[in-house]
């Protein structure tokens, strides 16, 4: 029997809290700002785009706490229990001086209007005690969740470069709380289940995956949430009612990664940030692709499990791991299952998944020898912004310089992520060239009708589907290099 407690606990900068009275939509933002009266934080978007919103929150991960930026805006208060909150008002420096952090934006003026600057504060902050001397290229990647409206990028990339200057990651105060708040983080995460409110206003926070399995099975109707990047959405831009809620975010057992020679399993609640690394070493075709997910904040909350369990059309990661041939484990109580992925998605909205059944994790074949394999991602925006569309390709050409084997996968063309099957028809047994490659472009017609919306045209889609096609043919003959120099 697992024992019960009724209290969500967690640290904020230096106070513990204690809540047994939360609403399951209620965002870590308008908490601080409304009850804590910590008005560092800005609502910008109230969708994680923006980032001025951004703190850290510190989360155990074996023997040692893992900061990592998130978008308060979107992130619940139910979501919390165990970690450590840090906001810009903790940031300090010795005898009351400016954290290095802050007197590094002050002297480069990376400041200006001074709305979005907490936000560009703590995602530098977060940057720098991971790698005190980082490079242009990381600072950047690590400022993608935060917009600057008056466009004072420069200054803060070079406030960025140079906060070692000011004073280095050892002497920081907060490292050196980290072993009483290390203690303390223990102490609150004591193997109990955390049950609060009932009825639509109840949360439940599971003890282990096991009890995971038997709550959900037990309460089917509950909604189910790690990384709150679509749900988040769900209560600030559609006011929706979310609750009964079940966070698994900080479940231990779904962040695991297991790889073979054959084969890598990522479990549901692995974070886009948390896979990056494996996914480089094993799939080093989908590391751009993974770097224009979203931004850091969204990265390090986002689960690869939500991408694939929510059915979107445009998720990222579904074109790709069907492409791979991606198998998805599905757990109801004690009763494991395992599907393809592409069959999982059945119609807009609409899953293959029974009441009280989630995802609890997705396995990738490695890519077999002598295959080529490649994914290109449309959107208005380079960085930080939703797909138009996505494409992934897969082929394997003999030694004859005969298609032997072809998968194409497209999010943003359907209802669901799917499968080109005519294109892919019309390549097998064809020599792999670009004549063959024009005239099977006319099958994608037959594979997807797709719609126009605020994003793209129907035939803005269509056409980019064929044209990526083309793409991928270049570059299998060496011409990737001027192409994607010309599309940057």
């Amino acid at each position: 029997m697992v024992e019960v407690a009724n209290a969500i606990r967690f640290l904020l900068n230096g106070d513990e809290v204690m809540l047994t009275d939360v609403s399951p939509d209620l965002t870590l933002l308008d908490w601080l700002r409304l009850n804590r009266r910590l008005r560092g934080s800005k609502e910008g978007c109230a969708e994680g785009d923006c980032g001025a919103c951004t703190v850290l929150v510190g989360r155990l991960m074996g023997d040692e706490i893992i900061y990592d930026s998130v978008t308060a805006c979107i992130r619940f208060v139910g979501s919390l229990h165990g970690t450590h909150v840090v906001t810009v008002e903790h940031l300090r420096g010795e005898n009351g001086a400016l954290h290095p952090v802050q007197q590094a934006v002050v002297d480069h003026h990376g400041s200006q209007c001074g709305f979005c600057t907490p936000g560009f504060v703590m995602s530098l902050y977060g940057l720098w005690m991971r790698d005190p001397d980082p490079s242009r290229t990381a600072i950047e990647k690590a400022l993608q969740g935060n917009l600057c409206r008056c466009t004072g990028y420069a200054p803060i990339i070079r406030a960025g470069q140079a906060i070692s200057g000011y004073g280095r990651p050892e002497a920081d105060l907060l490292r050196a709380e980290r072993i009483a708040v290390k203690d303390r983080i223990k102490a609150i995460n004591d193997g109990r289940r955390i049950e609060v409110g009932a009825g639509e206003q109840r949360i439940i926070i599971p003890a282990s995956l096991d009890d995971f399995a038997s709550v959900y099975e037990a309460n089917p109707e509950a909604r189910i949430v790690a990384g709150s990047t679509d749900v988040g959405l769900w209560v600030t831009k559609f006011m929706r009612q979310i609750g009964p809620v079940i966070f698994i975010g900080h479940l231990q057992e779904l962040k695991r990664i297991a790889e073979n020679d054959s084969e890598v399993r990522f479990y549901a609640g692995v974070s886009y940030s948390e896979a990056l690394p494996v996914i480089e070493a094993n799939f080093p075709q989908l590391g751009e692709l993974w770097n224009r997910i979203a931004g850091e904040q969204i990265r390090n909350m986002g689960t690869i499990g939500g991408n694939i369990a929510n059915g979107s059309p445009i998720g990222d990661t579904p074109p790709p791991f069907i492409a791979l041939g991606a198998k998805l484990h599905l757990r109801r109580g004690e009763h494991r299952r395992e599907i393809k992925l592409e069959d999982y998605f059945l119609a807009y909205g609409k899953q293959d998944r029974q009441p009280g059944e989630f995802v609890e994790s997705v396995t990738l074949p490695l890519l077999p020898a002598g295959e080529t394999f490649a994914t290109y991602k449309i959107s208005k925006r380079r960085e930080e912004d939703i797909s138009a569309l996505c494409g992934a390709f897969r082929v394997f050409v003999n030694d004859a310089g005969t298609v032997g084997m072809a998968r194409i996968a497209f999010g943003g063309m359907a209802a669901t992520p799917k499968r080109a099957r005519a294109v892919e028809a019309a390549l097998i047994g064809k020599n792999w060239s670009m004549d063959t490659v024009e005239a099977v472009l006319g099958h994608f017609a037959e594979d997807f009708q797709p719609i126009t919306d605020m994003r793209a045209s129907a035939e803005y889609r269509l056409l980019a589907a064929q044209n990526l096609l083309k793409r991928f043919y270049l570059e299998t003959q060496g011409a990737g290099v001027r192409l994607k120099r010309e599309v940057a």
